[in-house]
């Protein structure tokens, strides 16, 4: 009988602690020791040159390193005169993804430095 009373008031206790939601202490800062290490990009999260942290967007670090290699790309192409095939082996990608790099990147640059023939080829233009 005693133990009957003890598995209904622990199937209760149970079942009342899992309505709700929020269980966990709610310390304030003070409380609460925090190790500051940042990562990668900064010594510390408070010195960090984001605005937001690139690790709380979904795939927010690999976003922002591709950002970088595609603007390298573009820089090489127009201003240092690599080629395509050049680009592709020093990045480790492939030809057509720096074709598709080039050209989503070189929609911001002047008409004059890049000509898009009609076979969808990227080709620099001589600097007169």
């Amino acid at each position: 009988m005693v133990s009957e009373q003890t598995n209904e008031i622990t199937l209760r206790e149970i079942t009342d602690f899992s309505e709700e939601p929020y269980n966990e202490l709610d310390l304030q800062p003070e409380y609460c020791h925090y190790r500051d290490e940042g990562c990668e990009f900064a010594d510390s999260c408070l010195n960090c040159p984001f605005t937001k942290c690139i690790y709380e967007e979904p795939r927010g670090r690999q976003r922002w390193l591709k950002r970088q290699r595609d603007r390298q790309i573009a820089r090489l192409f127009t201003v240092e005169g690599k080629r395509v095939k050049e680009l592709a082996s020093m990045f480790g990608i492939s030809q057509r993804t720096v074709q598709r790099v080039l050209k989503h990147s070189l929609f911001t640059l002047s008409p004059s430095k890049v000509r898009i023939k009609r076979q969808g080829k990227l080709e620099r233009t001589k600097n007169e």
